[in-house]
């Protein structure tokens, strides 16, 4: 666990120190870097003066951002955004609303790009060599795994619902609570797979078995379902245990790349993230070899922007480094060209419910900061918070700015004859008629 710092997450720091020589050079610079913002404006505070850059415009972001400790600006021009996220982390900065301080530097990439280089490219390489040494092999994933899901159950219990689904849910409406957007989720997966009494279930990627209770529960079918996480495989088993489905539904302890069998469906919900590029093709070669010849997939996945794929895998960002070690988002092209080569599956239906997520995020990070006492009483340090509160919001505004999405991809094998997701469009003449 990290060492704590003396900051409230809910409450900004004191009044502003003074800098010294390095901090006011690399502030100038930073502050030449902010002259360039185009959409939404951003009043700066520090010790020395306050400054707005940009301007508001009707439904942009206008933010204030004060830096409480000098060090920032350092951290700012070493690191870029990355190093903006440490700063946050260590109580060096507030924003009165981060979720929209990410939509503003994503409004505004040319500020971003200038933020991310410069002095920053030793850190940058430096994280990089990191990452590397992060590779998903079958015992790198259980590593990676490990220090995001295996940070205990009872934090997550804190901030989920009862389905204890850790994926984007559907809103069916703007009243619906968070559990009813899990269960909608979880049931749109049901029924795009047609899971009925007589199917085999396979689940890669079990979470806290969610899917698994809600599939066996509601469509009376087997499930396998597997993580590698401890702590997620503990809870899940006791959870089916507890709801008397130990016959229907059977939990494993292992690597996708350690199962075998073959299976009626497949689904993965906001797994394939934890593969990484290297194993894109593994991943897909082996989800097609456990299915039956008429067999279905369904694959939901948060998805960066095409444009922006080279250049994230060439990088790492704070969720890497913090969040999600050894991670890695596709596109959806990523996704499709991954399909073509390794299996013999077909594209069926292919739906984004990218700004459904950044909802979700918020009822996570509303419920997370409404539970901070109990969070402390875990034993969670003001810098974890910190950090996943940065985390929330910081993946919330990435949504709002479509920079990411979130893609269900429904596969069929060779034999597979489903009917269409959607209704069938009259001729040109019946329409006429």
């Amino acid at each position: 666990m990290m060492k704590a710092s003396l900051v409230s997450a809910s409450t900004p720091i004191d009044r502003p120190q003074r800098g010294n020589l390095l901090n006011r050079l690399v502030k100038q610079a930073i502050i030449g870097r902010l002259g360039s913002l185009q959409y939404g404006s951003l009043t700066l505070i520090d010790a020395d003066d306050c400054r707005r850059f940009g301007r508001a415009q009707s439904g942009e972001p206008h933010l204030t951002l004060t830096i409480h400790d000098p060090a920032a600006w350092v951290d700012i021009a070493f690191s870029g955004g990355l190093g903006a996220g440490e700063a946050y982390m260590a109580g060096r900065w507030h924003c009165d609303d981060l979720t929209g301080l990410a939509q503003l530097f994503l409004r505004n990439p040319q500020v971003l790009y200038g933020l991310n280089r410069g002095p920053g490219r030793l850190v940058s390489l430096v994280n990089k060599v990191w990452h590397a040494l992060r590779r998903n092999t079958l015992q790198g994933s259980r590593k990676n795994i490990a220090a995001h899901y295996d940070l205990g159950n009872e934090l997550f219990e804190l901030f989920l619902d009862d389905t204890m689904m850790y994926s984007c849910g559907i809103f069916e409406h703007p009243h619906a609570s968070l559990q009813q957007a899990s269960i909608e989720k979880l049931d749109r997966h049901c029924r795009k797979l047609e899971l009925h009494t007589g199917d085999h279930l396979l689940e890669i990627g079990s979470g806290w078995g969610g899917l698994a209770l809600h599939a066996a529960r509601h469509y009376g079918c087997r499930v396998t379902t597997t993580t590698i996480s401890r702590e997620q495989y503990e809870l899940a088993r006791e959870r089916v245990s507890q709801a008397g489905l130990d016959d229907r539904i059977t939990v494993l302890y292992k690597d996708y790349r350690e199962l075998s069998g073959q299976y009626d469906k497949l689904v993965s919900i906001e797994m394939i993230e934890a593969v990484g590029h290297a194993y894109f093709d593994t991943y897909f070669e082996k989800c097609s070899s456990l299915l039956k010849p008429d067999g279905l997939m369904l694959l939901q996945s948060i998805t960066i922007a095409e444009q922006r794929y080279a250049a994230a895998r060439r990088s790492v960002d704070f969720i890497q480094r913090y969040i999600f070690p050894g991670g890695c988002l596709p596109s959806v092209a990523v996704i499709s060209d991954a399909v073509a080569r390794n299996t013999d599956m077909r594209l069926l239906h292919l739906e984004d419910i990218g700004p459904h997520y950044a909802t979700t995020l918020q009822h996570w990070r509303e419920r997370f900061m409404a539970r901070l006492d109990d969070v402390r009483a875990l034993g969670y340090p003001e810098e974890f918070i910190r950090m996943w509160e940065y985390y929330l919001c910081y993946c919330e505004g990435g949504f709002r700015e479509r920079a990411i999405g979130t893609a269900q991809v429904l596969l069929g094998k060779p034999l597979n004859r489903r009917e269409a997701l959607l209704p069938i469009l009259p001729m040109a003449e019946e329409r006429a008629a």
